[in-house]
């Protein structure tokens, strides 16, 4: 017999009931949810303060005095860029393909999410701009475990709706180029452009822009250096998008679609690009002002990661065409070295004993990275030492560009001892702002530093610091006569201990010689006469008024530039001349500003007087006098002369005023100019690493053919640039000038006395050029 079911029949209501009670319970398990989120329970959450300024790791940016950057300082290479200053051919390929609804929603698009569940997530993700926005900035990735991957996504959620409330539209699209990893050293929209078309992000195209959105996808899958026709054709379905949306035509679609993607890469590194010395230079000084200058909060400024601005003194377009200078001239010079070298079987080092090379390149070895990193790998001396003598696969540095080669470390040390070096600053003198430092030939290979480490003989360039103390102190004048004749200094005088006689550098003497044509010529023996009457303590004290740091011996010898003085202070002590006898310490920065454009630095101008108007105004007119008739004659002519196919473009033909001074050091180990005009004032050496790898005559060693074409080269190219307004103007003559200035003359244009003929040139312990 059949049981009778007697389970009662639920009706409609209970289950409708079960329903509502199931959807509230997990309302308020999601509300519960998002609450325990919001408050940090799933881990922490960016406060009010942290969305008001999320953590951003900027790139410092070093900008020049006419509104380039020059450089940065960065763990990522990213500079932000406000939103008016973005494409908006890139904002609405942006919003075309990552978020449609963009505008529309408030960090989260219900429809796209809900299509995302219902799919489990097979098409992809649902996270608009917003979302994208809020992972970028406070939790990248996250992980790949399900349960967490929710709670992430939840926290994006809550972090989106925040910065909906916090932060405008245009200001979410702005912080989100500007955070957006490009690779390949590219971190933002801004070092993007850069670093892929050498542009800012307003230049770009509309294909260019649809490119970059297009790598935000996967941007190493999208990577243009590896990829380069998946990232065609990724640009192609942005640019589809664009059509979708009404923003182009199909036909302007399609001719954009077809053409092809040319980079102009150009990766931003420390070792490359412009001003490269001075940006190392700067950095080390950024380093003791981050330590030195707290923030509000008492911690120091990162240098890297603080988003700083420091606004320099160097103009981008002086400092281009002194690195063009220096490239060309040193290029057309080393091949003279080299063929002087092809016969010398220690090679390049010139008269010096086994000994004494042995000691040069034991130092060099062993201050060389590979014997750091072997040493810091625990190996003996004898492994390290036998390093040097294996052949080992290299690039080395030629001027013809790097060279892939095998070779013995020892030999690399030997050929880079050949290459000459140089070092070039540019000052305004009313000013002090340096407007240009080249400190070498190639940063990357060479990273001594020869403008503001490396001081250098001076030669002759010291000795207009001999004629400014006679001019003060014996009241003379640039149209005083002395005799160039044969003189001696005995021992005792001046505390020198032996007889010293100079003698001039061509072992010629003229007789009765004004200062200006002495001065014009280098004539040693007046130098020292001058010396004799002033004393060396009179000089050397004038000299640490014109802000030479080094230590200079309180000797008569000194008067004809047996001291050794940076590029960085020569510059600095001749400006006070051109800057009517006021010294101004150099400057290299106008001031220092946070991310917000907050000044947080501003540089004070330090000066003092040295010299009285009339004094300093007497030592241009005699520095005039070289370069109108005297070693720096070539500046002006066109007439040819020994060596006259290493003068890097010459002929100059400058007609304008010029007061400058040559200077070559004993066996032309140093070559020197420093030249000036009413508002520049351009010092440079040129010289090898060690003093005993040099010319072996004076012809191409001298200052007048060694540094003073790097000079012509670079004022050509400035007085071309119409933008740079340098002066061409006669310097400012004082009222009521006390000191006679205007010496009459036969007219006159002297040979450089120290260019002679090959067969004649000499070695010697003194020269005056």
């Amino acid at each position: 017999m059949a049981q009778k079911n007697n389970t009662p029949v639920k009706d409609i209501k209970y289950y409708q009931k079960k329903f509502w009670k199931l959807f509230f319970y997990g309302l308020g398990v999601m509300a519960l949810f998002f609450t325990l989120a919001s408050w940090g329970f799933f881990g922490s959450m960016p406060s009010f303060e942290d969305l008001e300024n999320p953590e951003s790791n900027l790139a410092t940016e070093v900008i020049s005095s006419d509104g380039i950057t020059i450089g940065k300082f960065y763990n990522e290479n990213r500079t932000p860029i406000k939103y008016q200053d973005l494409p908006q051919s890139l904002v609405k390929a942006l919003v075309a393909t990552e978020d449609e609804r963009f505008y529309k929603h408030s960090g989260i698009d219900a429809r796209r999410t809900l299509g995302a569940v219902l799919k489990l997530g097979s098409d992809g993700g649902a996270s608009t701009l917003t979302q994208q926005l809020a992972k970028l900035l406070f939790h990248g990735e996250g992980s790949t475990f399900k349960l967490f991957r929710v709670i992430q996504k939840v926290k994006e959620w809550i972090i989106a709706v925040k910065l909906e409330r916090q932060y405008t539209k245009n200001e979410i699209i702005a912080m989100y180029l500007n955070k957006a990893d490009f690779v390949n050293t590219a971190v933002g929209i801004r070092s993007a452009s850069k670093v892929y078309f050498g542009k800012e992000p307003r230049d770009l195209t509309i294909d260019e822009a649809a490119m970059f959105v297009g790598m935000l996808k996967n941007p190493s899958l999208y990577n243009p250096l590896r990829r380069l026709e998946k990232v065609r054709l990724r640009r192609n379905t942005v640019l589809g998008q664009m059509v979708r949306n009404g923003i182009l035509d199909q036909a302007t679609k399609n001719k954009l679609a077809g053409k092809p993607i040319l980079l102009h890469f150009h990766p931003e590194s420390h070792k490359e690009g412009t001003a490269t010395y001075f940006r190392e230079y700067l950095r080390e000084y950024m380093k003791n002002w981050a330590k030195e200058n707290k923030k509000p909060d008492g911690s120091d400024w990162d240098i890297y990661s603080d988003g700083l601005k420091i606004y320099t003194t160097i103009d981008s377009k002086i400092q281009e065409h002194a690195e063009e200078a220096v490239q060309a001239h040193m290029k057309n010079l080393q091949k003279e070295f080299f063929a002087q070298q092809k016969d010398n079987k220690n090679a390049p080092f010139l008269k010096i004993t086994p000994e004494e090379t042995s000691r040069i390149m034991d130092k060099a070895m062993k201050s060389s990275e590979r014997w750091r990193i072997m040493k810091e790998d625990d190996k003996s001396e004898e492994e390290i030492i036998a390093s040097f003598g294996v052949k080992t696969k290299m690039k080395i540095f030629s001027w013809k560009g790097e060279i892939d080669t095998l070779m013995t470390p020892t030999d690399s040390i030997r050929y880079y001892k050949h290459f000459l070096q140089a070092g070039l600053m540019s000052m305004e003198p009313k000013t002090g702002h340096i407007k240009a430092w080249v400190g070498g030939i190639d940063y990357k290979y060479f990273q001594y530093d020869h403008v503001g480490q490396g001081a250098r003989q001076v030669g002759s360039t010291f000795k207009p610091f001999v004629y400014a103390t006679a001019i003060e102190q014996l009241g003379m004048s640039p149209c005083d006569s002395i005799i160039d004749s044969p003189f001696m200094i005995h021992k005792g005088r001046h505390n020198v201990t032996e007889d010293w006689e100079p003698k001039n550098s061509d072992r010629q003497y003229r007789g009765m010689v004004t200062l200006r044509r002495a001065l014009a010529n280098s004539i040693n023996t007046v130098s020292a006469k001058l010396m004799d009457k002033v004393g060396p303590e009179a000089v050397v004290a004038l000299t640490k008024k014109l802000g030479v740091k080094s230590d200079i011996p309180v000797q008569p010898s000194i008067a004809l530039g047996a001291v050794e003085i940076t590029v960085e202070d020569m510059v600095a002590a001749y400006s006070t001349f051109a800057n009517q006898g006021v010294y101004i310490k150099p400057q290299f920065i106008s001031r220092i500003e946070d991310k917000n454009g907050v000044v947080l630095y501003e540089t004070v101008p330090e000066s003092h007087d040295v010299l009285n108007k009339d004094i300093a105004y007497a030592v241009i007119k005699l520095l005039e006098g070289v370069t109108e008739e005297g070693s720096g004659v070539r500046l002006r002519t066109q007439s040819g002369g020994s060596g006259d196919n290493r003068w890097t473009g010459y002929p100059y033909m400058f007609t304008n005023p010029i007061a400058g001074k040559t200077g070559t050091s004993q066996n032309q180990s140093d070559g020197w100019f420093i030249g000036m005009v009413p508002n520049l004032v351009t010092g440079v050496w040129v010289g090898c690493e060690d003093r005993s790898a040099r010319f072996k005559g004076i012809t191409y060693g001298q200052g007048a053919t060694a540094a003073l074409p790097i000079w012509g080269y670079m004022m050509k190219k400035c007085y071309e640039d119409k933008d740079l307004l340098i002066s061409k103007d006669p310097f400012e003559r004082p009222d009521n000038l006390s000191i006679k200035v205007d010496c009459w003359s036969p007219r006159k244009v002297e040979t450089d006395s120290t260019a002679l003929p090959p067969e004649e040139e000499q070695n010697t312990e003194e020269f005056g050029l």
